[in-house]
């Protein structure tokens, strides 16, 4: 399998994985972090942004996926794409709740 296809599995798992907390607090009209607010990464960006944000993650990391991954109609459950994507996939969603765990004042 080629490592350009890997590569960009696990990109569209990052992507698509950052999407989601900020379509989820702009669609609630929730304050949170982009890499747009001053601090960057950490001061909070109106819903707006986040929406806006969170659908350029979505689309690139959608438009960035393999098609074999996303359009084959006979895939085995695990290959070497799946695994890639939901390894990127895990990773970002590990940083992030790290990450916005230390800088959003209401978090445990």
């Amino acid at each position: 399998m080629p490592l350009l296809l890997i590569i960009s599995s696990f990109l569209a798992g990052l992507l698509i994985c950052n999407a989601v907390p900020h379509l989820a607090a702009g669609l609630r009209g929730e304050a949170f972090p982009t890499p747009f607010a001053k601090p960057r990464g950490v001061g909070l960006s109106a819903p707006l942004v986040n929406v806006v944000w969170g659908w350029i993650n979505l689309f690139l990391g959608l438009a960035i996926m393999p098609r074999l991954v996303l359009f084959s109609a006979v895939m085995p459950l695990f290959n070497t794409l799946w695994l890639s994507f939901a390894l990127g996939f895990l990773l970002s969603g590990v940083y992030l709740a790290w990450h916005f765990g230390r800088v959003r004042p209401s978090a445990p």
